[in-house]
């Protein structure tokens, strides 16, 4: 399959990992393979990347993208498990490691894996084909009050219990089967004025049910905690995220780590023992230039934020 992949934020994304010719990187969300491509191309021979993709029919697709480099690593794999790609690949430690994510071009763009509320296709939204629970099962089978806080929480849906009461009534009488059947319950849930100002009026809840389908936000925390365990003195960790609740927990997760003391303010010395692990180099996320939102307009609610191993 062709489709338009056009990274994000590429060149800043790179300019923050600060490339070493000859070090080990990593890509955590392999997609089309844009931002690998880019690390491989300022890398030496002696350098690797090990790119990392939990859906089988992108990490093939770039493989073909990536074809005539011999120092990159395909791995099938959640880069929450960053852990054991990194002691089965027998690599001790990495000079950085950049996670695009959300949602891909590829993924999108692939009108049968039901990502997408513009194209027809059957309910699913599985970065992970293997992966049992798809978005039919989580519209057709949650109970209304966990369907609510899931549209609520994770898109960010004001009218989410009004689509939710729609959702119920609807598959009542038979199952919510396809992208297109999900649309037409949420614009008949949200009323018309506000179907008319704003994005697409089934962007947020698909983007929760995605998130739920694909445990996104659960695992970030703890995968931050990981690759800052496996990077090099110096070594960079860059997170593109594309929401608010992404941004949230990578930001308090660098803070954390930046300042990860536990004891009262009011006492004059740290006794807890924590020390600073990282150093943030992004006081305020990097955003899209101008020209890169008229270019590519699903740039528009990208963030980039970057840390640096102590």
């Amino acid at each position: 399959m062709e489709y338009n992949h056009v990274s994000v934020l590429l060149e800043e994304a790179l300019e923050g990992l600060n490339i070493n010719p000859t070090g080990i990187y990593a890509d955590g969300t392999l997609g089309g393979g844009g931002h690998s491509k880019a690390i491989l191309e300022r890398l030496s021979p002696e350098g690797k990347l090990v790119a990392i993709d939990r859906d089988e029919f992108a990490l093939n697709y770039a493989k073909g993208i990536l074809n005539g480099w011999e120092n990159v690593f395909f791995v099938k794999n959640n880069f929450s498990n960053i852990q054991t790609v990194l002691d089965e690949l027998s690599i001790d430690k990495i000079d950085g490691m950049i996670l695009d994510l959300g949602v891909s071009s590829f993924q999108l763009d692939d009108a049968q894996r039901g990502f997408s509320y513009m194209q027809n296709a059957p309910l699913d939204m599985r970065m992970d084909k293997k992966e049992k629970i798809t978005a039919y099962d989580i519209v057709n089978e949650y109970s209304e009050e966990k369907l609510k806080k899931i549209i609520y929480d994770y898109g960010e849906e004001k009218w989410a219990k009004r689509v939710v009461e729609f959702i119920i009534e609807k598959r009542r009488n038979k199952p919510i089967e396809t992208t297109f059947e999900l649309v037409a319950v949420i614009k008949a849930a949200i009323p018309k004025k506000a179907r008319t100002d704003g994005p697409h009026p089934a962007k947020r809840t698909f983007q929760a049910i995605r998130i739920e389908v694909n445990g996104e936000l659960s695992m970030l925390e703890q995968s931050i905690n990981d690759i800052v365990d496996r990077l090099e003195k110096n070594g960079r960790i860059a997170i593109i995220t594309f929401h608010s609740l992404e941004d949230r927990i990578v930001k308090e997760a660098f803070r954390t780590l930046e300042n990860p003391c536990t004891c009262p303010r009011e006492f004059p010395v740290c006794i807890c023992g924590k020390k600073p692990q990282v150093k943030i180099i992004t006081k305020k996320p990097i955003i899209p230039s101008s020209g890169e939102l008229e270019n590519n307009p699903r740039s528009r609610s990208a963030k980039l934020r970057i840390a640096q191993k102590i």
